[in-house]
């Protein structure tokens, strides 16, 4: 997309920046790309298979880009929600980073795959998006394509598991959990997930048994679906990360939607809004409050 390598170079030359978090052409499919010159910015692409959610390397504990100095991101619509929940919660100001949103048409599931978008390869967050044109933006770039084609695989699959029983989704979600490795590559992949030391690395006291089998596989991603819920943004990060394909983006659209039906609130770009986590309201029900 010119336009968006027009503007990098052109914030990169009037050091407004130091530099720009966006994608680039790799040996398999897009990448993340830290374009610090003219040169590295004429390389930034924006298509479909810019999949990946670049507002986790503005975290504060990933020091390696903080070191190169004022950093502007690339973000489509559900990465500028990541962007405000940092601000929301004072892990990042708004002034120290420039966004440039562009208009999105949705991704495929699979940035390597050669495969032009379609109803089959479309990302399962993205059919009947509502944020397509990120509002959170210093600069937006990019004509508003079509919305993104098919519907949404997820809601037939919530369907599923709100059909079961309590113990038929018990058996579901160990069998799904029980197969986690402890890579901890959801984490890594998620913009929300910035605690300097996470729970499940403690050991005085061991809040989460740190080896991979059921017990500790179910503490640990019950405990993060948990310290998501009303805070995850949806951008399927972690459900692409995992290496063993555990549906963890259903654990956590389940978890917004009960914030949604509870609370009435849904993850947004705008920071000034408060999340249920962080907020109390008067008129909060507290019917398990004995």
């Amino acid at each position: 997309m010119k336009e968006l390598r027009d503007l990098a170079t052109k914030l990169l030359a009037e050091g407004t920046v130091n530099v720009v978090l966006g994608w680039e052409e790799g040996p398999r499919g897009v990448r993340p790309a830290f374009a610090t010159d003219a040169t590295a910015a004429g390389r930034l692409v924006f298509d479909p298979r810019c999949t990946q959610n670049l507002v986790p390397y503005l975290s504060p504990r990933r020091t390696q880009v903080k070191r190169l100095g004022k950093a502007a991101v690339v973000v489509k619509g559900c990465d500028a929600r990541a962007v405000a929940g940092l601000v929301r919660e004072t892990q990042l100001k708004r002034e120290d980073v420039v966004v440039i949103g562009v208009r999105c048409g949705g991704v495929v599931a699979d940035p390597a795959s050669p495969e032009p978008l379609s109803p089959e390869t479309v990302a399962d967050r993205c059919p009947g998006c509502t944020s397509r044109e990120p509002r959170l933006a210093d600069h937006l770039v990019g004509e508003l394509p079509a919305a993104p084609p098919g519907e949404s695989r997820r809601d037939a699959r919530i369907a599923a598991l709100e059909a079961m029983t309590a113990d038929e989704r018990w058996t579901f979600w160990q069998e799904e959990l029980g197969r986690c490795v402890r890579c901890h590559a959801c984490r890594e992949a998620c913009p929300m997930c910035f605690c300097e030391r996470c729970v499940a690395d403690k050991t005085q006291p061991q809040w989460v048994d740190s080896s991979p089998h059921p017990r500790g596989a179910f503490a640990w991603n019950v405990t993060r679906a948990l310290h998501l819920a009303g805070r995850c943004v949806d951008c399927g990060e972690c459900e692409r990360a995992c290496p063993v394909d555990i549906p963890l983006g259903l654990l956590n659209l389940k978890l917004a939607r009960v914030a949604s039906e509870r609370f009435g609130y849904a993850a947004t770009d705008d920071p000034a809004v408060p999340s249920p986590v962080g907020s109390f309201q008067k008129d909060d029900a507290q019917e398990f409050i004995l």
